[in-house]
């Protein structure tokens, strides 16, 4: 009698999903990209648009038969900002139906402990805008699209303290020269590791002050830990750099997709039928291999709980 009612509930859902996507076939799909993310989303001004989620967003676009309109905002570097906000923001304000490259972990989708919240800065917003607090809903991921991890690089003068070192995990780096930016996931387990083993070869840079991955081209330090699509951002930036991808990758990281309202459950369906589609075309590593984004399919779990906890705790 459960799987009969869950099985009815499921098709319910599956046509109202169909009914609600036949009647905005002329309405846009809005979507909420970040303007400033390469190579996963960018909006400057006298350049195109571009970045894998640009592209990907067209793709799902139209698998659903719609147009797509995106909205461009900017996220905020300071320790007040709250990611998880911001989206909501957007969403319950209508800015958007959908935000892209969420990352998909528990603590990013509670439901928010206050009542409402400001926008980010957007494009098109007034000065109202910039001011007035939005009634927020609570947030409902896709399935993911892209896994996201954290990898080691090398700065091109480690020479002889790496030359015979095949970097296989974190502690490797002992000895070497390491940069890492302040307040970061990176350097959390870089400061926790091994009881503090790394801590003496640790320099700590400020983020959006400091340029950590310029420093590191220059051979001020040895090696970083930072997520690799900003890697990929700065060698799409450099082609002349001499920076070294080890190939290591931090064994938790958080899948990104996108995330919408509760209130409109029928979206999600019709999304993630797209995103399966495109899935199975194999659609998402051709989009980021154009874009220049290493690409890892996604990996379980789908939404990052209490791992990363736990593997700080056992370093």
């Amino acid at each position: 009698m459960k799987a009969w009612l869950a099985a009815s509930a499921a098709a319910i859902l599956l046509a109202t999903a169909a009914i609600t996507t036949a009647r905005a076939a002329d309405d846009p799909l809005k979507v909420c990209l970040d303007e400033d993310l390469p190579p996963l989303s960018a909006h400057h001004q006298g350049k195109p648009d571009s970045g894998f989620d640009v592209a990907l967003a067209r793709a799902v676009a139209e698998r659903l038969g719609r147009p797509l309109q995106i909205q461009w905002y900017e996220s905020r570097l300071d320790e007040d900002s709250s990611p998880a906000l911001e989206a909501n923001a957007l969403l319950s304000d209508n800015r958007c139906a959908l935000v892209g490259s969420y990352a998909l972990t528990q603590d990013s989708l509670v439901v928010p402990g206050v009542q409402t919240a400001k926008l980010p800065g957007f494009e098109g917003a007034t000065r109202d805008d910039r001011r007035r607090r939005v009634p927020l809903g609570v947030l409902t991921p896709s399935q993911p699209y892209i896994y996201s991890p954290l990898t080691i690089v090398l700065g091109p003068r480690v020479g002889d303290k790496a030359r015979d070192r095949r970097i296989a995990g974190v502690g490797d780096l002992a000895g070497l020269r390491i940069a890492i930016e302040s307040g970061t996931l990176a350097d959390a387990i870089l400061m926790t590791f091994g009881n503090g083993r790394l801590i003496d070869d640790i320099t700590h840079l400020v983020p959006g002050r400091d340029d950590l991955l310029g420093a590191l081209d220059r051979g001020d330090f040895d090696a970083t830990l930072l997520d690799l699509r900003r890697f990929d951002a700065y060698r799409a930036a450099h082609p002349g750099s001499t920076l070294a991808a080890t190939g290591y990758y931090y064994p938790i990281g958080a899948n990104r997709g996108y995330v919408g309202l509760a209130s409109d459950p029928a979206l999600l369906v019709a999304v993630n039928k797209a995103l399966s589609d495109l899935q199975a075309a194999g659609t998402p590593a051709e989009l980021a291999r154009a874009a220049g984004l290493t690409y890892l399919p996604p990996r379980e779990p789908a939404i990052l709980g209490d791992a990363m906890l736990k593997v700080l705790q056992r370093q």
